[in-house]
């Protein structure tokens, strides 16, 4: 009962303290013009700052809203200059096949839809196939000519190329400007270096030197760039050079490609299959 009567007083004690407060401010109001003025200035700013402060609360909860707005617009932004970029890539790289005359080589271009680079074996996924002319052992080199690769295989509408980072990759390769050739493979390694070997002793490659093509491959035409000259050793018996050679092709960054096919490759390998050829062959055993 001592803590009800106690409650009851606290309650009546602030109720008084509120009323005659009110009472004071009151009169204290409505004492001259200046102090009229000077209460309605800042109930005003306080009102302003109470409605501003909602203001900010509600523009915090749209944040995320807008966010995700803002970030779907990019997205749609994103995927259109993706199909402008992909269009104006193709034409670029169509443009540099343009008049240059006929010759024995058929040129065009493709984009790579998948590409491996971790693995011993490893193969390219072009987005051409058999119905835009792709056909296989056509030559495959980045878009800035460097050799990639060769086709193996072709659909209707995709063709699969072994990379050059291939442990079964084969062509043959020579210092640009000599005469000494070599085979060029991948041993399994590191992703931007090749292996020229068996080159002549009598080469004496140095760092930096160009490596090209031969022109002997089935695959590839002569001096398509293969890399530079990293470092080179003797052999065991002193009789030939292992170059190592670091790629000039971003085999990592490939995307699109340019394919090269030898018109003449057919009518050679007939020659070379012929009846009297092999009667030739026969004789010299």
């Amino acid at each position: 009962m001592r803590k009800l009567l106690e409650f009851i007083r606290s309650v009546y004690v602030v109720v008084l303290f509120v009323v005659l407060e009110a009472i004071a401010i009151s009169y204290y109001a409505h004492s001259t013009y200046y102090t009229q003025a000077r209460l309605l200035a800042r109930s005003n700013q306080v009102v302003g700052g109470v409605h501003g402060l909602f203001a900010g609360v509600r523009h915090y909860f749209s944040l995320g809203r807008e966010n995700r707005e803002l970030l779907a617009h990019v997205a749609r932004m994103k995927e259109r200059l993706a199909l402008y970029e992909e269009a104006e890539t193709a034409a670029r790289l169509d443009g540099y096949m343009q008049d240059i005359g006929v010759s024995k080589y058929r040129i065009m271009t493709a984009s790579v839809t998948s590409n491996t680079v971790n693995r011993a074996q490893n193969l390219i996924v072009l987005n051409r196939g058999r119905r835009d002319g792709v056909a296989e052992e056509m030559a495959v080199l980045s878009s800035d000519g460097a050799m990639a690769g060769y086709v193996v295989d072709c659909t209707e509408r995709y063709a699969v190329a072994m990379s050059v980072l291939n442990t079964s990759f084969r062509a043959s390769g020579k210092l640009a400007g000599s005469d000494y050739f070599g085979s060029i493979y991948w041993d399994g390694g590191d992703q931007h270096t090749v292996v020229l070997d068996e080159l002549s002793k009598y080469a004496d490659p140095q760092p930096g030197q160009e490596v090209v093509t031969t022109g002997f491959s089935q695959y590839f035409p002569a001096d398509v760039l293969i890399g530079w000259v990293e470092s080179a050793h003797l052999n065991e018996t002193r009789t030939a050079y292992r170059v190592y050679v670091r790629l000039a092709a971003e085999m990592t960054r490939l995307t699109d490609v340019i394919l090269v096919e030898n018109r003449d490759l057919t009518e050679v390998r007939e020659l070379q299959n012929s009846e009297k050829v092999e009667q030739h062959t026969r004789q010299n055993r």
